[in-house]
């Protein structure tokens, strides 16, 4: 570390190659945090969380039981241990609430006054986040992220709450969709009849092409009439950070990764990736790393692998039943997991040891190691957010 400072400061080096590298040594040293615990609201499991793009402050939760919540995780006590507090709840009691189980919560990309969610109620809802009311007064039926028998997929209207789209294409229910966070009119989607996907929104035709994972070869098919992505239920998608590639996972129990722009099958093999849901599995990539990381459910742990070759790096243990979902937070490479044992876990890198005067043998005193926590925590904020 003090060689890549020394060379950076000297100007003999890329700053972001520091970057990359410590963000690298976070992510591999990821731990379940005792000194922090997430507020337990949720009576049933964890099926959905996000954390706002804005600020990386708020983060939102839904789950079986219809309840959505709003956490802060910033820790303003001065103290190493802490609880990330629940700020807002839509819970039982609130007329808006969603009648079945929550399947996804998303904050709205610009701005944490307003996010999305979708349930088992066949309702798309977006809720303005101060009153906690749903917006324009109508929730939108979604039948594109609730899992319903529908294979087609709707686009609505923010502002009007009509249906301006329809795709078509799946001959099985939809279980999962995502944007390409590098161009704004792609759209990637996963369905229970083996196939995924890309979609040009600005086309009244088909999709642009469907995921083939024996990249065209035929006689490795079999039978099969069509292209599949997996030989199960696909439930899980994901962009990388720069949009290059996406992942899919399946029910039969394999993970792939492609190539967004061509759709080739990259055959990287992750060996088997435990995976009996039969809705939507909530899986992220890491952001800033060299290389880049995936962090997947596996039954009751986190599983973490290296993007391109495949090597599973580590289990992350702690949960106490199967986990439904997870989110990275770039800012801080922490992550956060959600499962059926209705916890919400912490998972944090392990923090250097502050660098202690060989001659002194007397314990840092709690105002020291406050100092020392602001000290990091300023020059972590500086030097992750700023260069």
């Amino acid at each position: 570390m003090l060689g890549f400072l020394t060379a950076r400061q000297a100007g003999l080096d890329d700053p972001l190659r520091l970057r990359r590298a410590e963000s690298t040594r976070r992510v591999l040293g990821l731990t379940l945090n005792p000194d922090r615990d997430v507020d337990r609201i949720h009576a049933n499991g964890v099926n959905a969380i996000d954390i706002d793009a804005i600020e990386g402050r708020y983060m939102l939760s839904g789950g079986a039981d219809g309840v959505i919540v709003v956490y802060d995780l910033e820790n303003y006590s001065g103290k190493p241990q802490y609880t990330c507090r629940a700020v807002c709840t839509v819970g039982r009691s609130s007329r808006y609430v969603h009648k079945f189980s929550v399947e996804t919560v998303q904050w709205y990309p610009y701005d944490t006054g307003m996010f999305v969610s979708s349930s088992f109620d066949k309702t798309m809802k977006v809720w303005d986040t101060e009153t906690l009311k749903v917006s324009h007064g109508n929730p939108y039926t979604s039948q594109s992220w609730v899992g319903t028998k529908s294979p087609k997929i709707q686009l609505c209207d923010l502002k009007s709450g009509s249906k301006i789209h329809v795709l078509q294409g799946h001959r099985g229910e939809v279980l999962s969709v995502r944007w390409s966070p590098r161009y704004e009119h792609i759209l990637a989607s996963a369905s229970a009849d083996s196939m995924v996907k890309v979609w040009d929104v600005r086309r009244a035709a088909g999709s642009l092409f469907t995921l083939d994972q024996h990249n065209g070869d035929k006689s490795k098919a079999a039978s099969e009439a069509v292209n599949t992505a997996h030989n199960g239920r696909v439930n899980g998608l994901c962009f990388t950070g720069d949009g290059l590639h996406l992942l899919t996972t399946g029910t039969d129990d394999r993970m792939r990764l492609w190539n967004s722009g061509t759709g080739e099958n990259t055959l990287v093999n992750y060996g088997k990736v435990c995976n009996d849901s039969r809705k939507r599995l909530q899986f992220t990539v890491s952001r800033g790393c060299s290389p880049e990381f995936v962090f997947v459910p596996c039954g009751s742990s986190v599983a973490v692998y290296a993007l391109h070759t495949g090597e599973m790096i580590t289990l992350l243990r702690g949960h106490y039943n199967n986990v439904d979902c997870c989110e990275f937070h770039p800012d801080y490479q922490e992550l956060y997991s959600g499962g059926k044992d209705c916890n919400i876990l912490a998972w944090i890198p392990v923090l250097r040891e502050a660098d202690l005067d060989q001659d002194s043998n007397a314990d840092t005193s709690e105002e020291d190691w406050q100092l020392t926590v602001e000290t990091s925590q300023e020059i972590k904020v500086n030097f992750l957010k700023v260069v």
